[in-house]
């Protein structure tokens, strides 16, 4: 009902408790994929951890501290984005994504990415949006040079995931950063 095209099929739309089995479903059938990366992808299990899960983005959502969307692809689950964390009294918020390997190379995350940023800078006034990565994950990297961020450094061992410390990256771009790539209007 609620949704943002992407093109060509493509659509960002709200991820919600009672999508649980879905979101479940999709996990399994993407684990591995998806597990090197996320660490929810180790804890949703099944439809009641997915239910869990969901419930902390609606009321992180209520409270205006973070929101979660799926990318559906004529319909069917893909991916996902969200904003891990948001803080309007702050300024800033962190974007997150992943991506059905079947649905990588047609530009869904950043498309969506730069939907979330035009309404996260345009619409709430936030001047600092963050992409936390992998130093491994080549294609979220890429992602986040698509969106004109800059790589401001490395968190070193930051959490521990998979029985061992992970590295991350911060990128990041500021409103008017975003703005002037934009000719003072939002991307598309």
């Amino acid at each position: 009902m609620f949704s943002t095209p992407l093109g060509d099929g493509a659509e960002l739309c709200p991820l919600e408790p009672w999508q649980a089995a879905e979101l479940a479903a999709y996990t399994d059938r993407v684990r591995d994929h998806l597990a090197p990366w996320l660490p929810w992808a180790h804890t949703v299990t099944d439809t009641s951890s997915a239910r869990a899960f969901l419930q902390r983005y609606a009321d992180k959502q209520a409270a205006d501290e973070g929101r979660i969307y799926g990318i559906r692809l004529d319909g069917e689950l893909v991916g996902g984005m969200l904003f891990r964390l948001f803080s309007a009294s702050e300024g800033s918020c962190e974007l997150g994504a992943w991506l059905a390997p079947e649905a990588q190379g047609r530009g869904l995350v950043t498309t969506a990415a730069r939907r979330m940023i035009d309404w996260a800078v345009g619409v709430r006034g936030l001047v600092r949006v963050e992409w936390l990565v992998s130093p491994d994950n080549h294609p979220s990297i890429a992602v986040a040079r698509r969106l004109g961020m800059t790589h401001e450094g490395t968190l070193r061992s930051v959490f521990s995931m998979g029985g061992r410390r992970h590295d991350l990256q911060v990128w990041a771009l500021l409103a008017h950063e975003w703005q002037n790539a934009a000719g003072h209007g939002a991307r598309g």
